[in-house]
């Protein structure tokens, strides 16, 4: 792989499956990028779904899409904002952060930021070792909080905050990316682990397999506290048996992922976006599982906290959705 500045990798043709390269014909193409997240989440497989999509029609459109493993919402929120990216996709809380100019934004609101539609449900997910069953119990163990940067890391603080804990309640914090994480958790290096993400995912799937990770349910009155606070979160379940070793339904909260850009990006370039996914619905749904319970009315509306982008817009009136 190649590395780009600021934590951004390009993903070679052959790994990713995506048009990726930039021929030296390509006289008066246009390029996007996507930033997504790690390798083995599903921010970077539904990046990689649009682009397959979008670069289909690029015969058409002008338009090459390319998609860029990142340190996910957080970073590719601030690369929009510095025209480093195009597109990213983002945590509906940390779009709602940015609009408002608060939390990890406290030096600016991103007044440029625009959503564009929403994707899938994230759950707040805690994985631990086999002898764990409650939240509390991690309270002086070995937690990896997420990387910084990421809306995993802004999940975690914010649920430490509403149980009153501070960070140095763990008696060991670790910063691990979502590909690390799983093995720290089998190789006995951590105790438990948050990660805000889609189901089903590889990172969740592979610890519960290899070493009989558990899912630790996150639910009471901090929950419904926070949920009652913060418009950007809801109840949710991760359904019992799709994962080795977990067979009862876990309850948590979470919030959704977002595909987010910027009022600079083009209208014609987003409407291109929009429309690739849309007019191919029925197939963009099975390039994940994570996908394939989305609805399209609900997309152009479910936790969007920015004002969408007319390129955006034009579309979904076209189809009346708004």
């Amino acid at each position: 792989m190649t590395r780009l500045p600021f934590g951004r990798t390009a993903i070679p043709l052959a790994f990713a499956g995506l048009m990726l390269a930039t021929p030296a014909s390509a006289q008066g193409q246009k390029f996007v990028t996507i930033g997504t997240g790690g390798v083995t989440g599903v921010y970077y497989a539904a990046g990689g779904a649009i682009c397959r999509l979008m670069n289909k029609e690029r015969a058409k459109t002008g338009i090459r899409c390319s998609v860029e493993s990142t340190a996910a919402s957080v970073f590719n929120t601030n690369a929009i904002k510095s025209g480093e990216l195009e597109f990213g996709v983002a945590q509906s809380d940390v779009m709602y952060n940015a609009v408002k100019g608060i939390e990890q934004f406290k030096d600016g609101a991103h007044s440029d930021l625009r959503a564009v539609f929403s994707l899938h449900p994230e759950p707040n997910t805690v994985l631990a070792r086999s002898n764990f069953s409650k939240f509390e119990e991690l309270k002086g163990k070995r937690f990896n909080v997420g990387n910084p940067g990421s809306g995993t890391r802004v999940s975690t603080e914010v649920l430490i905050a509403a149980l009153g804990w501070k960070l140095s309640d763990f008696s060991l914090v670790s910063e691990l990316k979502p590909d690390e994480q799983g093995s720290a958790l089998c190789d006995n290096k951590i105790d438990a682990f948050l990660y805000t993400v889609g189901h089903p995912s590889a990172a969740i799937q592979d610890p519960t397999t290899t070493c009989g990770a558990k899912l630790i349910p996150l639910s009471g009155a901090y929950v419904d506290k926070l949920i009652a606070e913060r418009p950007y979160y809801a109840k949710a379940t991760i359904p019992g048996g799709m994962y080795a070793g977990n067979p009862q339904p876990t309850q948590t909260y979470g919030v959704l992922a977002t595909l987010v850009t910027s009022a600079k990006v083009s209208d014609d370039a987003v409407y291109a976006l929009v429309k690739s996914v849309f007019d191919n619905f029925e197939e963009f749904k099975k390039l994940h599982p994570a996908l394939a319970n989305l609805e399209p009315k609900n997309m152009v509306k479910d936790a969007l906290s920015a004002p969408i982008h007319p390129g955006a817009m034009k579309y979904y009136k076209e189809k009346g959705w708004l």
